[in-house]
């Protein structure tokens, strides 16, 4: 099957249990231009009302003096570990193995900014107190990733948030929220952002993800961080001419989404319950923190794959993305962030597709590894 076969099986879905469906151009450009004020002018290289009132609104949101609208989260936070980086004459920067700085941006933080990361904990759990307490080396920032999405969106303890926070704050180590996801964290915290990001020296928040933006993130920080950080986006050539549609869609997602997050944390509870009770499937955590979990489902991942398009043709569900191996051979990973989608579906459906997917699976796995009978091979 090619990968138009796919899209087209994708396209003719009428649900997503993923996320969000994934509107059209025409759609997308139909809700910024029915959501932008008739009297609304675009932004020019980072100056104009929209831009910069929406600035200072999650600026106050999130607790800190300042913000500015940059392009990608992945700009955001190599231009915020290097300047605290050189304000504190230290370029050891701290963050957990799986951190996004580590496994998805290249090491861009080393080859375009010379910081070193050191890298504090296990990969398969939260960082530690303890993890921090064995680092040898003297640290200038470090970062901590709220909610942890590469171990299914885990969250310490506001306690042990708290003592690591505390013991930066005591070695005058620079903090840095990854808020990539921290809109996901509020029902679990129970207290508002500012409260959250506010002990932050800085904080990244996106709004591509459960927000459903078309792109584009947010530094927040101290005043002459900020002035600072837009000395660092024009380097990067992040101070794009125009970002107006990335600023509407962003207010759009804050507007209809915010509501909706402690629903989105409900139903992940549920559905987490749910297809638990499965012998082949197992969730973390359990249950989840957040509208996120990681489930692992016992078959391999070519036979996932193949039953989940069955599924999308014949249930016109579409359960992407794909499944990626774990340390167990014999199960694969699938990670579901729970949204309006997953929301309109009754959760005993949602359970007995997970039910179908998997024995579909190994059924598709019975048979490609079926040994022949060498007795009926004829010589």
């Amino acid at each position: 099957m090619t990968d138009r076969d796919i899209e087209a099986i994708r396209a003719s879905c009428t649900h997503v249990l993923n996320r969000h469906i994934t509107p059209t151009i025409r759609e997308s450009l139909q809700a910024l231009a029915d959501f932008a004020p008739d009297d609304s002018r675009p932004d020019m290289y980072g100056s104009g009302d929209l831009i910069n009132t929406f600035e200072q609104e999650v600026a106050s949101l999130l607790g800190h003096e300042s913000a500015v609208f940059m392009p990608s989260g992945t700009m955001a936070q190599q231009i915020a570990l290097r300047i605290w980086a050189e304000r504190q004459n230290n370029f050891n920067v701290a963050f957990h193995p799986t951190s996004h700085l580590e496994v998805h941006e290249q090491t861009a933080y080393r080859e375009l900014h010379s910081l070193r990361g050191i890298l504090v904990g296990n990969p398969h759990r939260l960082m530690t107190m303890e993890d921090l307490k064995r680092v040898a080396s003297p640290l200038g920032a470090l970062l901590i990733e709220l909610p942890q999405r590469e171990i299914g969106g885990a969250l310490p303890t506001w306690d042990e948030l708290s003592e690591i926070i505390e013991w930066a704050q005591q070695k005058d180590i620079k903090l840095h929220l990854d808020g990539a996801r921290l809109w996901e964290c509020k029902p679990f915290y129970g207290r508002d952002y500012a409260e959250i990001a506010g002990q932050f020296d800085s904080v990244y928040v996106s709004f591509y993800k459960i927000m459903g933006g078309i792109a584009g993130a947010i530094l927040a920080g101290p005043d002459d961080f900020i002035r600072e950080a837009k000395i660092w986006q024009r380097r990067h050539g992040g101070n794009l001419v125009q970002m107006y549609p990335y600023v509407l869609s962003a207010k759009i997602g804050m507007e209809k989404i915010m509501p909706r997050l402690q629903t989105f944390h409900d139903k992940a509870v549920e559905i987490a319950a749910a297809i638990s009770q499965h012998p082949a499937i197992e969730v973390t955590p359990d249950p989840p923190l957040t509208n996120m979990m990681h489930i692992f489902l016992k078959a391999s991942g070519k036979a996932l794959k193949e039953a989940s398009l069955d599924i999308a043709e014949e249930h016109g569900l579409w359960m992407g993305p794909w499944f990626g191996p774990t340390q167990i051979p014999a199960y694969q990973k699938y990670e579901l962030s729970v949204a309006e989608q997953a929301v309109s579906l009754e959760t005993d459906y949602i359970s007995r597709r997970f039910a179908e997917l998997v024995e579909r699976a190994q059924a598709y796995d019975a048979e490609w590894n079926k040994v022949p009978d060498e007795s009926n091979i004829s010589t």
